[in-house]
């Protein structure tokens, strides 16, 4: 009788109403819903694999008493959502926060001012240990995450009921998680490091995404630097992620072949296309 009454209680607190907007004729729903709120959990449904930038498919936004599934293919208009996301009296609550703060920023120019990720405050209160979502849904709350959907095709339309499921239980916990860590973190004194390392990860996801990717490139010599920002300018241009132009493990060879004197032949067996071998000869030749 206790684990009925327990499940009970659960799903007595974290209901909420699920709304799958889809039109701009839900923009005022969507305001009301989100313009008197404090604590707003997000995430984010997309596509990255062969494109440089990713594609939003869905945009999860929990309330209090709501849950918003705005289908992005569908319902574009989105630059409001920016007003009221940017608030920084709203606290904007997510799990692993860089990864939606580089989706959101890189389609929507959303940048957070007041963020919590409750992954950075679960690794401070587990003594360092990285804790995925469903990990920290079953500790707090003893529910299992049915994960199925993982994998999913999010561009895929319509939504089936199991992906309805699943994108909003990746957003139905998080303001409750973040109310029952926040209480644990003001006992251990951590709850300011958790909003600064945050921050931290929010802002690393706000920037062009090519700087990240610069920082992890060894090499700082000017050549290199030149080379690495040609093949993401030619990724941009093509919207295909920098690999598809050509591998990192290509780096060197390039560099050999402009040691030894620039071959287009060589260059081209590398590149595969002529038009980018002979911009890339261009680059070259004026370093």
């Amino acid at each position: 009788m206790i684990g009925i009454i327990k499940k009970l209680r659960f799903n007595l607190k974290n209901k909420k109403t699920i709304c799958l907007i889809e039109s701009e004729e839900d923009e005022e729903f969507v305001k009301e819903s989100l313009e008197k709120e404090i604590n707003i959990g997000i995430d984010t449904e997309f596509n990255w694999r062969n494109t440089y930038y990713p594609e939003l498919s869905l945009l999860q936004i929990s309330t209090r008493d709501k849950i918003l599934l705005i289908d992005c293919l569908k319902y574009k208009k989105l630059d409001f959502l920016n007003g009221i996301l940017e608030n920084k009296n709203k606290i904007i609550i997510m799990h692993s926060s860089r990864s939606d703060t580089t989706v959101l920023n890189t389609n929507l120019k959303i940048k957070f001012k007041n963020s919590f990720d409750i992954q950075i405050a679960e690794k401070l209160i587990n003594g360092g240990e990285i804790k995925n979502y469903g990990y920290i849904v079953a500790k707090y709350f003893g529910f299992e995450l049915d994960k199925s959907e993982t994998n999913s095709n999010w561009l895929k339309r319509p939504f089936t009921k199991s992906q309805i499921n699943y994108a909003a239980n990746d957003v139905r916990f998080l303001i409750n998680i973040y109310k029952k860590q926040i209480k644990i973190l003001e006992k251990m004194n951590l709850l300011l490091k958790v909003k600064e390392l945050t921050k931290k990860e929010v802002l690393l996801g706000s920037q062009d995404l090519h700087v990240s990717r610069l920082r992890k490139f060894k090499s700082q010599g000017k050549l290199e630097k030149n080379l690495f920002m040609w093949r993401e300018n030619a990724a941009i241009e093509k919207n295909i992620p920098p690999s598809f132009i050509f591998k990192d493990k290509h780096f060197k060879k390039i560099l050999k072949i402009y040691d030894d004197g620039i071959s287009k032949q060589r260059i081209f067996q590398l590149l595969k296309n002529e038009d980018l071998a002979n911009d890339l000869i261009e680059t070259l030749n004026q370093c």
